[in-house]
């Protein structure tokens, strides 16, 4: 099979230049084009030189039609607002479609799921194998813990993140829902100030925190009866997002139209 043709999106970014760098380096894909918003000073560029490798012959463009019409997939770490009209494009030249992007309102999920009847979408809160293999663990042990257990989940990012809790954060908060059997968004509780009352037992409790330049923390804590059990995870690096995107992708070439998880693409969906 010939090389997995890659195009990157939002490429300017630190995360889109992650992507380039992990493709380029990556056996079986190449990067086939590079995308910013109209407008950009990056229009025109090289993108091996935006991501340190230096030229690879692929200049930064603002048309993301043309390019993905020629491509095979996708990576797309922009913003909700660009991920729908990204997810569109792809639908149409029926390709992967990779989405890291976090912060989705619950209507655009629908638009997203409405795109993923025309192509392969692989869509997660987070691209990470470790982070992924986390929330296959968070499910087991909210399913083994009585409610008597309490499942709070505390996260940290840099101080330019801008939705919260993470979507990271969330992914867990739905393993562990799976793995009682609950709604989440019914026992989800994001905030907690004043003289709040008594803890109720189910809740699913979210802390945020913000600063500095952490790439992201994430714990997820059970807290029984004189024991408490954590489960955590430390990203040090981005190019962990970037790896595992390009392994969704590839997993991704030749599926049918839907909606997947990077649990699908581990093999942990179940």
């Amino acid at each position: 099979m010939s090389e997995m043709r890659l195009v990157i999106v939002g490429a300017g970014g630190r995360m889109g230049r992650n992507l380039i760098r992990a493709v380029h380096e990556t056996a079986g894909c190449v990067v086939a084009g590079a995308v910013e918003q109209a407008g950009s000073e990056l229009i025109g560029r090289d993108a091996g030189d935006l991501a340190g490798l230096g030229p690879i012959g692929v200049a930064v463009s603002d048309e993301p039609l043309a390019l993905f019409a020629k491509a095979d997939g996708v990576l797309d770490f922009t913003a909700p607002n660009a991920s729908l009209g990204f997810a569109e494009i792809a639908a149409q030249a029926r390709i992967v479609h990779v989405i890291g992007t976090t912060g989705f309102s619950p209507a655009e999920e629908e638009k997203i799921a409405a795109a993923a009847r025309h192509a392969a979408i692989i869509k997660s809160g987070n691209m990470s194998l470790g982070v992924n293999l986390l929330a296959a663990l968070v499910r087991q042990a909210a399913k083994a813990l009585d409610t008597g257990y309490d499942i709070e989940i505390v996260e940290m990012h840099h101080r330019h993140k801008v939705d919260a809790p993470s979507g990271t954060a969330l992914l867990l908060g739905e393993a562990a829902a799976r793995g009682r059997d609950i709604d989440l968004a019914s026992h989800a509780v994001r905030a907690r100030d004043g003289h709040t009352g008594a803890r109720n037992s189910g809740d699913i409790g979210f802390a945020t925190l913000r600063g500095g330049s952490v790439v992201g923390d994430h714990t997820v804590i059970f807290a029984g009866p004189d024991e408490r059990v954590e489960l955590s995870h430390r990203a040090g690096d981005r190019a962990i997002f970037a790896n595992g995107a390009v392994k969704a992708a590839l997993w991704g070439r030749g599926k049918k139209p839907g909606l997947y998880s990077m649990s699908d693409v581990l093999g942990l969906a179940g």
